[in-house]
């Protein structure tokens, strides 16, 4: 929390204020990707490498928002339910976007969202019964895969070939990793609940990484 000069605890910090422009970049970003490229001059610079600049600025204030929160101890209410949210509606339009343009599959792209909404109930039973379901390796696979696939498939439209199959792989792994990752949450979440609730105590949320936000992460 921060305070002000009066005493007042203000959630509006500058982290939250990254957080708040990466949620402002996700309708630029779906306005840029859908245009039609002959409607589109943005001083001779191509949609496609616009569109990968305004995933990879929103990608990189998701990593940096975490960083000074915690390096200044600005971590805030506003900030943890914020977070997430933004980078659902990121990843959301971007995919969403992709399987307009006819980069992506329909399908792969209801599996990983529909992970991320299992996964994101997952969390809200747990946290309900006063444990931590925190990120799986195999959910960080899912998102450094994710993020690579749509930043080579938005830059390789119309491009290469290369390109193409470089982000399919991609796009197949994170699909893959967002399937085993649900059944790991799963099982994770089946020996939560048959824990007597009190029996135990909550459990303790682990404390997090020199590179890791100190936030319940939805889209891990």
């Amino acid at each position: 929390m921060v305070r002000s000069k009066t005493g007042r605890i203000r959630s509006v910090n500058l982290p939250n204020t990254l957080t708040l422009g990466r949620i402002f970049l996700v309708p630029l970003l779906v306005v840029v990707l859908l245009t039609n490229p002959r409607d589109f001059a943005v001083l001779g610079v191509s949609k496609e490498i616009l569109g990968a600049l305004i995933f990879g600025v929103a990608s990189l204030t998701d990593w940096l928002d975490g960083y000074l929160a915690r390096r200044r101890k600005q971590v805030t209410d506003l900030g943890q339910w914020m977070d997430p949210l933004a980078d659902k509606l990121l990843v959301t339009a971007a995919l969403v976007s992709l399987v307009y343009m006819e980069l992506a599959r329909a399908w792969m792209v209801v599996v990983i969202l529909g992970r991320e909404f299992f996964v994101t109930v997952l969390r809200s039973i747990a946290h309900a019964r006063g444990h931590a379901l925190p990120a799986s390796p195999l959910g960080k696979i899912k998102l450094i895969a994710q993020v690579t696939a749509i930043l080579i498939l938005i830059l390789g439209k119309g491009h290469t070939q290369g390109f193409f199959v470089l982000g399919q792989i991609a796009l197949w792994v994170a699909t893959i990793a967002a399937l085993v990752s649900a059944v790991d949450y799963s099982r994770r979440i089946n020996a939560l609940m048959a824990r007597p609730m009190g029996a135990t105590g909550p459990t303790p949320v682990p404390a997090p990484s020199s590179g890791e936000r100190p936030r319940d992460r939805i889209s891990a």
